[in-house]
């Protein structure tokens, strides 16, 4: 997913698809070992939609903003 489309999700759908990704990267690993998987690719861009919604969560806790708000000010001009 792209940073926008994570901006727009409230703090507890970002905290459920949070849950639902580091899940999916779990069994993708146990798949791996087992030789399963296909496109191991998933595993990476997992990894880094995690790292997304943990420095937006992140960042609404330190502002005190929700993270809708946070829209408007890093839009483009």
């Amino acid at each position: 997913m792209k940073i926008q489309e994570f901006k727009q999700k409230s703090k507890s759908e970002l905290q459920k698809d949070l849950v639902d990704s580091k899940e999916r990267v779990r069994s993708l690993r146990f798949d791996l070992a087992s030789g399963k998987v296909k496109n191991v690719r998933e595993i990476r861009t997992l990894k880094k939609d995690i790292a997304r919604i943990l420095t937006l969560l992140t960042e609404s806790r330190q502002d005190g903003t929700k993270v809708k708000k946070m829209i408007k000010s890093s839009s483009p001009k």
